[in-house]
């Protein structure tokens, strides 16, 4: 399915860790032809700069500079990120990472930079853009907004899942906790907190299959741009 639209379109996906937004995100813009943009990515590769370069976490005004320098691509078409022209795609993803880009997510200068980024990154394409303050803070007035979400059992599950397949062995009692803690982190957080859209479409996705939830986003993209003209199928 692709879009035949003069007119650029923003799909918003928000929700919390383990909600499968990666997933359902690439997937529908691939049917919709749409740039898929992650912007959890940005975040990690921001925090895998500070950690190789031993800058603290709790030292904002350093953690804005890396945000600010940070030259941050996410190919068309790709899952690879590109930071300072080094592809880090698998060094992102490490098991250490997640907790460092939770806590650099935090900083208010680090999410104003980011935020620039990703308006930029959109400019000129229609995108399927997720993470946390998508529909709230970096698209208010965008067309769709979504916000995915399962209960903390499924969304360790699904970390457990990730993590294994990437190699990683970790415990379900820390991965547990790891979700537990960055639900804290991003729901408390003074910048940008994670919120549902007034707006957005909530769907829970415990118990439904990634095809499902993926033909549900599809029909509200259907809905809410121009009652379907324009849609090729």
């Amino acid at each position: 399915m692709s879009i035949d639209m003069s007119t650029r379109i923003v799909v918003a996906i928000d929700g919390p860790a383990g909600a499968g937004k990666s997933t359902i995100a690439r997937r529908v813009a691939e049917r919709l032809g749409f740039i898929y943009i992650d912007t959890g990515a940005m975040y990690r590769a921001v925090a895998l700069w500070a950690l190789r370069t031993n800058v603290d976490l709790a030292d904002m005004h350093r953690l804005e500079q890396l945000a600010i320098a940070a030259s941050i691509e996410l190919p068309p078409r790709s899952a690879t990120v590109l930071l300072n022209g080094e592809d880090v795609t698998a060094a992102i993803r490490e098991p250490a990472i997640s907790p460092a880009a939770s806590k650099v997510s935090a900083v208010p200068g680090v999410r104003r930079a980011l935020v620039e980024k990703q308006r930029q990154m959109a400019a000129e394409n229609s995108v399927v853009m997720e993470g946390r303050d998508i529909g709230t803070v970096v698209f208010p007035d965008a067309k769709v907004k979504i916000f995915l979400d399962a209960d903390a059992e499924t969304r360790t599950e699904r970390r457990l899942r990730d993590l294994r397949e990437r190699g990683a062995t970790l415990a379900p009692e820390a991965v547990a906790q790891e979700v537990e803690e960055r639900d804290q982190r991003d729901r408390t957080r003074a910048e940008s907190p994670l919120v549902q859209a007034p707006d957005a479409v909530y769907i829970d996705s415990t118990s439904l299959t990634i095809e499902q939830v993926e033909e549900f986003i599809l029909k509200i993209v259907r809905d809410r741009t121009s009652n379907g003209k324009g849609l090729r199928l």
